[in-house]
């Protein structure tokens, strides 16, 4: 079985069109922020930044069914371990059209938060998107966004 595109994608670190697996309204969830993220230049720029922010990242099993895809990983971040799941929804034409994220356990998962609010800020992202769609800032909890 060949593996899915977005699994592909991020294996090879050819990150400069990721943003053409996922149709133009594509919808990220994210495990750090309340509401989800719109647009798959938003997307790109936020798997851009997780790029940055995790090390060692690899995928260890992808499950597959129909347009459905569970694509389970293992990373590190700030020399902590962290596990987690990309649920991805593709179209029959082949493109992404939602990603779920889930991340575990909380302390790797609340550093994770904390280093990619300061990306995403660091890359100028949060200037250009709805404030809706922006990480929560590394100095306020996620609940000070909803």
């Amino acid at each position: 079985m060949n593996p899915h595109p977005f699994r592909a994608a991020i294996e090879s670190g050819e990150l400069d069109n990721i943003g053409n697996l996922f149709v133009e309204n594509a919808v990220l969830k994210s495990p750090v922020a309340h509401r989800p993220y719109h647009g798959r230049g938003v997307i790109a720029a936020i798997i851009a930044a997780v790029a940055s922010v995790l090390e060692g990242f690899r995928f260890e099993k992808e499950l597959t069914g129909g347009g459905d895809h569970a694509l389970m990983f293992n990373a590190t971040v700030a020399g902590l371990r962290i596990q987690g799941c990309d649920f991805v929804h593709t179209r029959e034409d082949g493109l992404i059209d939602e990603i779920t994220v889930m991340v575990r356990p909380l302390r790797a998962a609340t550093v994770f938060a904390e280093r990619m609010g300061a990306a995403i800020e660091a890359s100028g992202l949060v200037g250009k998107t709805p404030a809706h769609q922006r990480l929560p800032h590394p100095s306020r909890s996620a609940s000070d966004e909803c």
